[in-house]
């Protein structure tokens, strides 16, 4: 009787962790991009980095930390998740109040960036980050972790409700509908081009039946001897004012 083969061991790819060296910042531009793509496509406020170049000026600064982990499955380590955080408040286009933790006597580790590989989320990655994110806190003297989220992620506010952070303060983007008109005048029907004058207006027509024409037949002297005395000290009136003013209404017969 011919013995079984033992059956191959299937061990699980082991995850490390190292600091992000300058050789790395394209694949992880790249990595960063692919994880946030389609949370971008739903967020108001986009995550960070905004930019390629503000990523690159991310590594160039001090007291910021960017950590790597990656697994090695087959001949190249593969980048699964990245990590950045501060210690201190850092840059003018922070979004953080220090004095709120100040008075609360709290020093945070500001969890600047996590990102999970959609290939290999659900298989402990994200837990193993937020351990070596607290075991940093705790070996700096920090108290908390202290990181930012939109309210809309909602695979993200579960997982971080799972692990215990709990919503310090809240930030809501409102928006109220205007209603308003458009701009530009929609398109108009031209006159026809025929020999044909435009009909006059039916006041204009009244006037003419009733001989009625003074206000555009007779003299300019008459016209002005119906104007009102000007107050003393008052400047003249533009007289093309007046006479448009009045030549574009007609006087109506009374009664």
């Amino acid at each position: 009787m011919a013995s079984r083969k033992p059956a191959p061991v299937v061990t699980e790819p082991t995850i490390r962790v190292r600091r992000i060296h300058r050789r790395d910042l394209n694949k992880v531009w790249e990595f960063l991009k692919r994880v946030f793509r389609s949370v971008n496509r739903e967020t108001v406020e986009y995550q960070r980095p905004r930019t390629k170049t503000r990523f690159l000026e991310i590594y160039e600064e001090e007291g910021i930390e960017q950590l790597l982990f990656e697994i090695h499955e087959g001949d190249a380590p593969v980048v699964v998740g990245y990590a950045e955080c501060a210690y201190e408040v850092i840059g003018s286009d922070n979004w953080i109040n220090e004095r709120y933790f100040e008075s609360r006597d709290m020093r945070p580790l500001f969890v600047e960036e996590i990102a999970i590989h959609p290939d290999y989320q659900g298989r402990g990655i994200g837990s193993f980050v937020i351990e070596q994110l607290e075991h940093l806190a705790r070996v700096r003297g920090c108290t908390h972790l202290v990181l930012e989220v939109a309210a809309n992620n909602k695979r993200a506010l579960q997982f971080y409700r799972a692990r215990s952070f709990s919503q310090i303060d809240a930030a809501i983007f409102l928006a109220k509908k205007v209603v308003s008109e458009p701009e530009l005048l929609p398109p108009r029907t031209l006159r026809s081009n025929g020999l044909e004058a435009p009909a006059d207006p039916p006041e204009r027509e009244e006037a003419a039946e009733s001989g009625d024409m003074s206000e555009s037949t007779g003299s300019e002297d008459q016209g002005l001897q119906d104007m009102p005395e000007e107050p003393a000290g008052s400047g003249p009136a533009p007289a093309h004012s007046v006479r448009s003013a009045r030549a574009r209404r007609p006087r109506r017969k009374k009664g």
